[in-house]
This record gives structure tokens, C-alpha cells and sequence, in this order.
């Protein structure tokens, strides 16, 4: 994980940063952060006073106007540099998941030969023949054949759907998955008009709204840095009136002293630290605010299939039918399993085990695999004595033993409806010409799902589930995860407007899928949590990538986003407490000459009015870097009433914001007051 992390600060990075950090003092970037515009207006005004000190007419205090100038341009600097990091960070870790991308190659049949092409090229009547394996490149009718196409990514089904040339069900989309057989499709859509194409230009039309937490600390910002600058700019005419000489480099230090610098310094700070905490728990977040977003979430709105749960079916229960034991139809469940690689197949040996069932492997031995075939809707073992083993579709599974002259079991549809019924998919087992009993197929809830989600619940945060299954489905699966609710048969459209309807509430949303048909709805949530198993384009559209695609990490998330919270509002609150050391050192210092009542207020016995500014100002650039480790640590999170969290923060921070300026300034003070 080390490694990891350091691997998202890299030299190249870090050398990015510093250039853009002076590309940053673009005023129009500058624009953008109120308080460190200012800072730089001031850098500017002072600047110009060190080139042309003639014209100004303050030629004997060039010496001080020049350290003015370093230490605003420094300051500056620095909250670029901050900022430039963090997007530099954030567009690291974008460019490290698009490297995965592999873009579809499709086996175009020109004549009698196939060519392989980029699915780019492809247009509206070309032909395509798809194997098993390979993705369907684009959207299309099948003309021949007929295969079994996984459509989870796209529609939120689990189970694989039969498609085949004529009829209902010959149409195929774009970045679906044959999984067996093969087929011969025209594409009927040129690129920009696929579902997929849709389903960007559904995404690139969402916008996330901005946080409670952040319009309030720009407003705090924005009104703070005007009353200091109204302050400041009546301050002159003021002194003036009252025969006290205000030279502009003093009222420039005295306003970047008061107006809340440290905060707007390290708030892009604040956010890598967050960035990098969510790194520990395996999330590549690409950005801080999404980060903090996750702190004030109300809504939790999750896609099930792939992301509550496997999104593959897998054996759940061995149902004997008419006379048989379950004994016998869990070994012969398992027998027809021994060489079928699929996950239907393997969840079927693992159940066997869990239950502690018996079955040999060696009577698989010399036996001839049946691979599933969409034709047949079985497969099984053909073994060396002659037996006959197959597990299919219950009417696959039937037809096959009437056609040996066997007979089916009274209760086989009884039971095997009794599994649809529950949202399961019952494969009938049998050898010959007998019918051993069922294997319940179900869609499996990730473990651990249901106390994930009371813990949710505990915080706050209302879930609910979302997927493209029929209503008795969806409710087994959300009774067994243990959601709020649940919406069935859900679009992606369906998806969006849930989470608009919640956003229209004042509340905070996060969204959780791993298909293309959760892009828009991840795109639209105020935190976007897409599963690295997902698609290329769920994982573009969200603002976070889980590495181990658990949607339940959604808890640590947000603890980290509350912890954000915490570690801004308390360098807020030390912020605001370092303006009034910062008052009390460079006011007297300003009119202590003029006016000589004024030194009682000198309580830090500063050596000189200019040492006493540079002293000020010195601190007011060198905390912001003092700082980072606590930006970057952040402040531990303690589940607290908010009356509590402030008066321990007032406490805390805000008696040592007041405190530290005090000894820091004086300190300063000791060597600038020696050199000056």
C-alpha cells in the first residue's frame, strides 16, 4: 500500500505542479479562490512599486518593499503549488485507469474473409461474426445463429439472455459479452448513435451539485476577505486625516495578514489528504471535494447486480425430487460439474463442500465434457460406463429424459416454480433417463452486506437498491442485503431521477454500480462510487473507483469525508484566531510612531514597526507549509453532537490560533528586528 501511495506523488508530479503554479497566477485562475486573488493583486501592486520606486516615490524603502514582495509571492505560490498538486494527483490516477482501456476489435466479414477492425470503423449494415468470449462491438440485429449473451453491464440482468436470428430476441447492444456459441449480426447504428453513445451524452449532461460545507466556507471567505479589504482601503484616507503616513506596502501586509490566507492556502491540501486517505482502503478518488462530498451524504442509491451482489448465479440449494435423496442429487449436481469452468459451475462444488457433501472426482476420469450449448440449455458428462449426466433448464433437462423414455417427477415443477418464484433459476439434474432434483440458482448477496448496511443506517445514510430485475426479485435480494427500499425494473433514466428527487430534498447523494447503465446516474450523484469490475464507462463517470469493488467501503468513505470535514473547520477556526495575534501585531506597529499612546497595544514588545510587519507577514506565509502534516493527517474522527465537535474545536484550535501567532512572532521578530 506504501509503495502504492507513493506511487500517486511522483517526481513528474511534483515538476508539473511547480510549473503550473506559476501558470496559476493567471488572474483569471486567480479569480477563482477570492482570497488568494487578493494576496496576488497585492504581490502585483507591490511589485510594481519595487520596479518603478521613483514614481511612487519611496525610494528609501526599497529593502522592505522587496521582502513584501517575496513573501506575498511565496505565499502565493505555495496555495498554487497546493492546488496544482492535487489536480496533478487527481489527473494521475484518471490517466492510470485509462490505461486499462482496450478498445474493441470486431471480426468484420468482408466477402468470404473476416477482417479484423477497430469497432470504430464499423457502420450501419457492416456484417460481424462474435464468438464465445468476445464482446459485441457495437449495436445490432443477429442474422445466424444463435448464442447465450451476458447483458449485465448493460441492462443490470445477472442471468444471460438467449439471443437469435428472427423474432423478439435478435437484437444485441454494444459492449455486451457472448459467453457461448457464436453469431453473425448487422450492425444497425453508426458510431454516435449507439446506446452506448447515449448513455455518454446522458452523462456529460448530469452536474453534481456543489456541498452545504462549501458554498458556506467560500461565503465565510468571500465576506471575510471584503470586510478586511473595505477595512483596509478607509483605514489610509482615515490615518491620513488624523496625520498618520500609511505607506501601501504596510496596508497590503496588514490585509493579507487579516484576511483568512492560511484556510484558502491549504484548502487544496486538505483535499490530497483526503485523496490519500481514501487510497489506504484501496479508492482512487479524482478529487478532494468528492472526497469531502461523502461526509455530508443523506442517500446511498446502489445498482445490484455486480455491486451488492455477485452479479453471477451461484448454487445456493440441492432440491431432491420425487423419490430421490438429497445425497444422491447433490453428488450427481457435483459430477456434472467436475469439468464446467463457469461460475454456475464451480459455485456448485463449492456448496458441496460448504454442506460437507461427498462426491468422488474420479468417476469423472476418461468422461467426455458437454459444454453448454445455447441450442441444448445443458450441459454435463458423458462418463466411461456409458452413464449420461446433464444439468440444464428444467424443460431442456425434461425433454431430454422423455426422449429416453424416462419419466419426470410429479413435483418437479411444482418445486422448480417455487424457485422462479423466490427470483432463482432452477437447473434439473439428471442421469439418463432420471431426474435426480434441482440446483436453486440465485444472484448471492456479497457477505457482510446487511451489517454494512445497518451501519449506514446508524450514520444516517438511507439506501436503496436499484436493479433491472422484476419486483419479486429485487425484494428477496434487498430483504436478504438489508436495504431501505428498493426500485425494481429500473432505466438508467429511472436511476437519475431518483437521485435528482433526493437532491431536489436539499440532500447529498451517493451512488454506487459497476455497469454502463449506471454511468448517468453515476455521473449525476454528488459522489459517484464506481467498482473496478465494472465498465469503462461506469468508471470514467464516477468522481471515485473502488479497487475491490465493495460497495459497503462506502462506510470508510464517508468516515474519511466526515474527517475532512473536521480537519477544514478546524484550520478555519485556527485561521480566523491567528488574525487577531496578527491584529495586535502589526496595528500599534503601524501607529505607534505617529501616535505613542499607541505602544500599549504592543503587548508582544516587537523591536520595530517594520519589523514588527515583516514579522507578521513572515508567519502569516510560513504557517500555510507549518501546516500540511496536519492538513494532510487530518483531524481523527470522534462521532460527536455538533455542539460538542465546535466547543472542542474553539477549544482546541481556536485558543491555539490565538496563542501561536503570539510566540511565533515574537520569535521572528527576535532575528528580522537584529537584521533589519
Amino acid at each position: 500500500m506504501s509503495e502504492q501511495r507513493k506511487s500517486m506523488l511522483t517526481g513528474n508530479i511534483v515538476k508539473h505542479a511547480i510549473k503550473d503554479s506559476f501558470i496559476k497566477l493567471n488572474p483569471m485562475v486567480m479569480m477563482k479562490n477570492p482570497v488568494m486573488f487578493i494576496v496576488e493583486l497585492g504581490t502585483f501592486v507591490v511589485f510594481l512599486m519595487v520596479l518603478f520606486p521613483s514614481y511612487f516615490n519611496i525610494s528609501g524603502r526599497l529593502g522592505f518593499n522587496l521582502c513584501v514582495f517575496l513573501i506575498l509571492l511565496f505565499t502565493v505560490l505555495f496555495a498554487n503549488f497546493a492546488e496544482a498538486l492535487a489536480e496533478g494527483r487527481g489527473k494521475a490516477q484518471a490517466d492510470s485507469l485509462k490505461k486499462s482501456k482496450k478498445e474493441t476489435t470486431a471480426n468484420k466479414l468482408v466477402g468470404t474473409e473476416i477482417k479484423v477492425v477497430s469497432s470504430t470503423e464499423l457502420r450501419k449494415g457492416d456484417i460481424v461474426m462474435v464468438s464465445q468470449g468476445e464482446m459485441i462491438p457495437g449495436d445490432g440485429e443477429v442474422v445466424e445463429g444463435l448464442a447465450s449473451v451476458d447483458e449485465s453491464a448493460i441492462t443490470g440482468e445477472s442471468a444471460p439472455v438467449i439471443k437469435e436470428a428472427g423474432g423478439d430476441f435478435s437484437s444485441v447492444t454494444g459492449g455486451t459479452r457472448v459467453v457461448s456459441d457464436q453469431i453473425k449480426m448487422v450492425i444497425t447504428s453508426d458510431p454516435g448513435e449507439s446506446f452506448i453513445d447515449r448513455m455518454i451524452s446522458l452523462v456529460e449532461g448530469a452536474q453534481r451539485q456543489k456541498t452545504p460545507n462549501e458554498i458556506a466556507l467560500n461565503t465565510l471567505l468571500t465576506t471575510l476577505t471584503l470586510i478586511f479589504l473595505i477595512v483596509v482601503v478607509t483605514l489610509a484616507p482615515i490615518a491620513k486625516y488624523l496625520g498618520v503616513e500609511l505607506d501601501i506596502p504596510v496596508l497590503i501586509s496588514l490585509l493579507v495578514c487579516l484576511i483568512p490566507t492560511t484556510i484558502g492556502g491549504l484548502l487544496s491540501a486538505i483535499g490530497i489528504a483526503g485523496m490519500d486517505r481514501v487510497t489506504q482502503f484501496n479508492v482512487l478518488a479524482m478529487s478532494g471535494k468528492a472526497v469531502e462530498a461523502s461526509g455530508d451524504i443523506n442517500t446511498m442509491i446502489l445498482d445490484k447486480t455486480g455491486t451488492i451482489t455477485f452479479g453471477n448465479r451461484m448454487a445456493s440449494q440441492f432440491i431432491p425430487v420425487g423419490n430421490e435423496t438429497l445425497a444422491d442429487t447433490s453428488y450427481w449436481a457435483a459430477v456434472s460439474s467436475l469439468k464446467d469452468e463457469t461460475p454456475e459451475g464451480r459455485s456448485v462444488l463449492e456448496l458441496m463442500k460448504k454442506q460437507s457433501l461427498g462426491y468422488e472426482t474420479s468417476i469423472a476420469e476418461g468422461g467426455e465434457f458437454i459444454e453448454f450449448k445455447a441450442e441444448t440449455r445443458m450441459s454435463g458428462i458423458d462418463l466411461q460406463d456409458g452413464r449420461l449426466v446433464r444439468k440444464g433448464a428444467v424443460d431442456a433437462v425434461r425433454q431430454w429424459v422423455l426422449g429416453k423414455g424416462g419419466t419426470v417427477p410429479a413435483n418437479l415443477e411444482i418445486e422448480s416454480n417455487k424457485i422462479a418464484s423466490e427470483g432463482g433459476t432452477p437447473l434439473a439434474v439428471a442421469v439418463d433417463n432420471r431426474i435426480f432434483g434441482l440446483i436453486h440458482l440465485k444472484d448471492t448477496v456479497k457477505p457482510g452486506m446487511k451489517e454494512r448496511f445497518e451501519q449506514l443506517r446508524q450514520m444516517g445514510i438511507k439506501t436503496i437498491m436499484c436493479t433491472g430485475d422484476n419486483p419479486l426479485t429485487a425484494a428477496t435480494i434487498a430483504r436478504e442485503a438489508g436495504v431501505d427500499d428498493f426500485i425494481a425494473e429500473s432505466k438508467p433514466e429511472d436511476k437519475i431521477a431518483v437521485i435528482r428527487r433526493e437532491q431536489a430534498e436539499g440532500k447529498l447523494v451517493a451512488m454506487t454500480g459497476d455497469g454502463t447503465n449506471d454511468a448517468p446516474a453515476l455521473a449525476q450523484a454528488d459522489v459517484g462510487l464506481a467498482m473496478n469490475s465494472g465498465t469503462i464507462a461506469a468508471k470514467e463517470a464516477a468522481n471515485m473507483v473502488d479497487l475491490d469493488s465493495d460497495p459497503s467501503k462506502i462506510i470508510e468513505v464517508v468516515a474519511i469525508g466526515k474527517q475532512l470535514l473536521m480537519t477544514r473547520g478546524a484550520l478555519t477556526t485556527f485561521s480566523i484566531a491567528n488574525d487577531v495575534a496578527k491584529y495586535f501585531a502589526i496595528i500599534p506597529a503601524m501607529f505607534m510612531v505617529a501616535i505613542p499612546e499607541m505602544n500599549v497595544l504592543n503587548i508582544m514588545s516587537l523591536g520595530s514597526p517594520l519589523s514588527a510587519i515583516l514579522s507578521a507577514l513572515i508567519f502569516n506565509a510560513v504557517i500555510i507549509p507549518l501546516l500540511i502534516p496536519l492538513a494532510m493527517k487530518g483531524v481523527k474522527y470522534k462521532p460527536m453532537s455538533s455542539a460538542r465537535l465546535l466547543s472542542r474545536n474553539l477549544l482546541i484550535y481556536g485558543l491555539g490560533g490565538v496563542i501561536a501567532p503570539f510566540i511565533g512572532i515574537k520569535l521572528i521578530d527576535l532575528i528580522v528586528h537584529i537584521w533589519i
